[in-house]
């Protein structure tokens, strides 16, 4: 798989994926791609192309399927994306931006939760 490709997205995101993919020293040899048929709401143009984008990272062997747009470039990049913050997740979790994300929402339940428990008891 090559990022030297045109996507339909701002070339500062491009640089900043790219950037991760350089940090994370990821070898993008070691990346399969296959286009698969779409599905879903949509109708004639994401049903009967192949839009959907399928990465999978064989050192680690992770997989990624990816159908968010009608258009395959943008299916790639986002695929590529998420692909790049799961082998983060792995490799470097100190570093991962969704682990944070993750951990703060986790936090953010327990919260909600222990004051419900507190309500709770204070009216029965």
């Amino acid at each position: 798989m090559k990022l030297n490709e045109l996507f339909d997205i701002s070339p500062a995101k491009i640089a900043a994926l790219k950037e991760r993919v350089e940090r994370l020293k990821i070898n993008l040899g070691d990346i399969e791609e296959q286009f698969i048929r779409g599905g879903g709401k949509g109708g004639q143009k994401r049903n009967k192309t192949s839009n959907c984008v399928g990465l999978k990272y064989m050192p680690l062997d992770i997989e990624v399927r990816m159908q968010k747009d009608r258009r395959r470039s943008i299916n790639r990049f986002l695929a590529m994306r998420e692909l790049v913050d799961r082998i983060e997740m792995q490799v470097s979790p100190e570093t991962s931006q969704r682990l944070k994300e993750l951990e703060k929402i986790r936090r953010r339940k327990a919260n909600r939760r222990q004051r419900a428990l507190i309500k709770y008891r204070l009216i029965s």
